[in-house]
């Protein structure tokens, strides 16, 4: 309903407060001012100042992934702006919901190199889902209306709204439309019903089948439908990096995590299935390898959805089917469970005796007897001391991986990491997401010492916001993964990957007004863990485990290689 007019910076907030947002994420600056005062003068939403406008958009970013809410930040013009573009590619990559706002020069000024001024549409234009330019009051509510629509539905993404100074103080009446229609943009959600039914009699005549989930699972909220598919056919399930929970690890029917660094059983089973249902993944280089070695087995393929770009767009597929995961899986367990035709039980009993020999090569062991921390070890002890139920953030690295390997995920959106961009800085500004979208929940920042002084700052944003983030730094004084690449690739020529001034992170932590522990034995890893989640539970905690400088990530599928080419301890 219209009103009295109102400034553009009031007219932002009302619409933020109509979309129900909780938390923004922000950081200001001249060309966001009129906002931020506006901000001030209200308590519907609560506004978190970070350190660093990276943070405020990783924050942003892993609000929405652990809520499936659209998740909201604000910075200023210029170097804001392009401070934010790496936590806009990383939420670009992994296809999350979230809307950026950044503030711009006065429109007379744009195009004149104003003071702070950068061409945020042209320089974001690449990772994002859209973008606008607001140069008129009358549309902004409008504009945010959409943005707000685009960013959640269909392959959800970030979208900026990039506002001018002027805009924010102009005037009109406010007039928040109650819903948005756009001729050019129609997400398609439900699947084609003949290739629903291709796909139902594909699936019953598998000798071999393979379930394969990626991140459009956790996205489209579809684990629910994947697992009582796949719990209804008996059939083997894997999946990538970005879909871990998604289907129950600790379940025997899931076969681990798949690609460069997953199972022998489920790579194996990958590349030798006769019938592969894909569903919210889109064949990554980290997931396939090589397309040629991939195409080497016959197979026949079904894939799912919501975008129809991602389908056959690495991997030709034989039944293509665009729509909303959840939906097209509850259709084909509908048919599959009134159907009379049922799976050949004697041949996926042969198939799984193959996959049960495949399995018990063990590929994930390690020296347990070693008088060193291994980084595998602290994992364990962590998914044991939280009984599996933290949400675990994490960076991109040795480290990274050792969690999706080792913490054993059993419900949706508890495993928050950059997947496509491998983004070194995004654990710890995403683990005060989490926390703030669940404050009494066990959040715990799994990270390396290279990754987490990229943001270190932001244990000042957790000391003002009271976060009880626990800290798994896994310090093994290298860059992990560079290093590993290094001795496989390079002929051990370290160059560069050896951290060799690192700060006291335990005073460094007690310097923030946190608890910081150093744990060097392997035997006090759990007595450590225990003291973070008990007795400091109500404090950010700090762990520094010294852990082996050389253990290395295995399986291992070298760049350009195939599933079955992996490299084992």
């Amino acid at each position: 309903m219209a009103e009295t007019e109102l400034s553009g910076a009031e007219i932002l907030v009302r619409c933020l407060q109509a979309e129900g947002v909780k938390y923004v994420f922000g950081y200001p600056g001249g060309a966001v001012l009129n906002i931020y005062d506006e901000i001030h003068k209200q308590d519907a939403f609560k506004h978190i100042l970070v350190r660093h406008e990276q943070a405020a958009v990783h924050a942003a970013d892993a609000y929405s992934r652990a809520t499936g809410r659209v998740g909201v930040a604000l910075v200023t013009s210029g170097p804001g702006a392009t401070n934010a573009v790496t936590g806009i590619a990383t939420a670009y990559m992994d296809s999350i919901p979230m809307v950026v706002i950044s503030g711009q020069v006065p429109t007379p000024a744009i195009g004149m190199d104003a003071f702070q001024e950068v061409d945020t549409v042209g320089i974001t234009r690449p990772c994002v889902k859209h973008n606008f330019l607001v140069k008129d009051v009358h549309e902004l509510a409008a504009t945010i209306k959409k943005a707000f629509y685009i960013a959640a539905t269909g392959r959800p993404g970030p979208v900026l709204v990039d506002i001018p100074k002027d805009v924010t103080q102009h005037l009109c009446a406010f007039d928040y439309p109650a819903d948005i229609r756009m001729r050019s943009y129609n997400p398609t959600y439900k699947g084609h019903s003949g290739q629903i039914k291709r796909a139902v009699q594909m699936l019953l005549e598998a000798k071999r089948p393979m379930i394969y989930t990626g991140g459009g699972v956790i996205l489209g909220n579809a684990d629910r439908q994947v697992t009582e598919l796949t719990r209804l056919l008996g059939y083997p399930v894997t999946s990538t990096l970005m879909g871990l929970g998604g289907y129950p690890a600790p379940d025997p029917l899931f076969l681990g995590m798949l690609g460069m660094h997953g199972t022998i059983e489920a790579n194996m089973a990958m590349q030798h299935c006769d019938v592969l249902l894909a569903v919210g993944a889109r064949f990554d280089d980290r997931v396939i390898g090589n397309p040629k070695h991939f195409a080497k087995e016959a197979r026949r393929i079904i894939h799912i959805d919501v975008d129809p770009s991602s389908i056959s767009k690495r991997v030709k597929v034989d039944v293509p089917i665009v729509g909303d995961v959840a939906q097209v899986l509850e259709e084909i367990a509908r048919q599959i469970g009134t159907g009379t035709d049922r799976p050949d039980q004697s041949a996926l009993k042969a198939w799984w005796a193959q996959i049960e020999l495949w399995r018990s090569q063990d590929c994930l062991k390690y020296d347990r007897a070693s008088e060193m921390i291994k980084p595998q070890f602290v994992i364990e002890k962590l998914y044991e001391v939280t009984g599996g139920d933290a949400y675990v953030t994490s960076d991109v690295g040795q480290h990274q991986m050792w969690a999706a390997q080792y913490y054993k995920f059993d419900k949706p959106r508890r495993w928050i990491n950059s997947g496509g961009l491998g983004t070194m800085g995004f654990g710890l500004p995403a683990a005060m997401g989490v926390q703030l979208a669940f404050p009494d929940a066990m959040v715990a920042c799994v990270t390396g010492e290279g990754s987490i002084q990229m943001n270190i700052q932001e244990l000042s944003t957790c000391l003002q916001e009271k976060l009880p983030i626990k800290v798994i730094l896994l310090n093994n004084r290298y860059l992990g993964m560079v290093r590993q690449w290094q001795e496989f690739f390079y002929e051990e020529r370290y160059a560069e990957s050896y951290i060799d001034a690192l700060p006291d992170f335990v005073k460094l932590a007690e310097a923030y007004g946190h608890v910081g522990m150093t744990v060097e034995k392997p035997q006090d890893v759990e007595p450590a863990l225990r003291d973070a989640f008990g007795k400091h539970k109500d404090r950010l905690v700090f762990l520094n485990f010294v852990t082996d400088p050389r253990e290395n990530v295995y399986p291992m599928i070298p760049a350009g290689k195939g599933l079955s080419e992996m490299i084992l301890l």
